[in-house]
């Protein structure tokens, strides 16, 4: 695999997602009101911080992947880990190999999302989240992992499926 110089400005973008996803946690793990650390094994959430608008902060544990899908503990804990390591890394390889700007851009995002969520799952065996918009009937706490994994993976939909018809390869349109 040869690396593409016109990536390292996605390569770079993958360590912000991190580093604004883990600062972000770190925050809520700060909160005193939270009590974050004492209320990991317990299966409710650890508080609520409500926020102007329709957004509040709700500290919970997500022992599963994105939005609590597939919660495993114990041994299945580094299972799940030892899968979103191979998914993360399967899509890091893409990255590097990746051309166009909204593809590369797709990818960055949920290789970002899908390494901040890897350092909590080995680090606490759980997944901080704490953004709530339940007012606006979205039924799901999540965090910046989360939402970069989720942006990432609409983006990377519209780059595949609906703009996949632009893209046609230069051979194919000379016959």
């Amino acid at each position: 695999m040869k690396f593409n110089p016109a990536n390292i400005w996605a390569l770079a973008l993958v360590p912000v997602v991190i580093l604004a996803d883990q600062v972000s946690k770190w925050l809520i793990l700060s909160e005193p009101r939270f009590n974050a650390l004492d209320c990991l094994n317990a299966p409710v959430p650890c508080g609520r911080i409500p926020l102007p608008g329709p957004v509040d902060f709700s500290m919970l544990w997500n022992r599963g992947m994105s939005y609590g899908f597939l919660q495993s503990e114990g041994f299945m804990r580094w299972v799940l880990s030892g899968v979103m390591l191979l998914i993360a890394l399967g899509f890091l390889v893409w990255l590097l190999r990746a051309e166009g700007r909204m593809l590369k851009l797709s990818l960055a995002m949920v290789v970002g999302g899908a390494f901040g969520n890897l350092i909590d799952r080995v680090r606490f065996g759980a997944v901080v989240d704490f953004i709530d918009a339940g007012a606006l009937y979205f039924p799901w706490v999540f965090n910046v992992a989360d939402a970069a994994i989720s942006v990432g993976a609409v983006l990377l939909f519209v780059d595949q499926f609906l703009l996949s018809g632009r893209k046609q390869p230069k051979a194919a349109n000379e016959n």
